[in-house]
């Protein structure tokens, strides 16, 4: 009973000095800004739909070159753009067809963004990751290391734009709290090698 009072007075309060929830774009904007847009890789599915065009809406699978097909567009590269990308330039290509098209793109399956953890891990393999992964993440995913680990030469593996990175982890550094910016994001495709 008591809670229920202070509850009432407290919305009523509330409403006396005009506190407003945030708005959602107000939400949706801070929320852009503490997490990175995914970036859409092969295997993916996504659900394109033009407002008001019932033909239009269709869901895609991004095939392993990273192109999808869809009407009045052709062909398209996908992989590596974000939604937002992706509809911008399906909505710049739809304008030669029809007056001012609405797109929207949603991602429904996640099925690309794969890393690879190998080496002297409990449990090497292929991991699909429904979310962003650093490096500490997926050596936990893969069981953590061995007692014969060499701990403090684990390299990431990348291709991109065509060239082989790689990318330096010293597990100690990490456990002790150091060096932290080598705890980098994982994208689809990178490989932990644990010697």
């Amino acid at each position: 009973m008591i809670c229920i009072a202070l509850c009432l007075a407290g919305a009523a309060m509330g409403q006396q000095q005009g506190d407003k929830p945030p708005s959602a774009a107000a939400v949706d904007a801070g929320l852009r800004d503490l997490t990175p847009d995914y970036e859409i890789g092969p295997e993916d599915v996504l659900e394109i739909s033009v407002w008001k065009e019932e033909g239009l809406t269709k869901q895609v699978l991004v095939r392993p070159d990273g192109g999808i097909s869809f009407p009045l567009v052709g062909e398209i590269h996908a992989a590596g753009k974000t939604a937002s990308q992706l509809q911008q330039e399906i909505t710049q290509r739809l304008e030669k067809f029809l007056t001012d098209p609405i797109v929207s793109i949603a991602v429904m399956k996640i099925v690309g963004n794969k890393i690879y953890v190998i080496g002297r891990i409990n449990k090497p393999g292929e991991y699909a990751a429904g979310r962003y992964v650093d490096v500490l993440q997926a050596l936990s995913m893969a069981g953590g290391l061995t007692p014969f680990a060499s701990e403090n030469n684990i390299k990431v593996l990348r291709k991109e734009n065509g060239k082989d990175l790689v990318f330096r982890f010293r597990y100690s550094d990490v456990k002790a709290g150091e060096n932290l910016d080598q705890n980098i994001i994982l994208k689809g495709g990178d490989v932990v090698v644990v010697p």
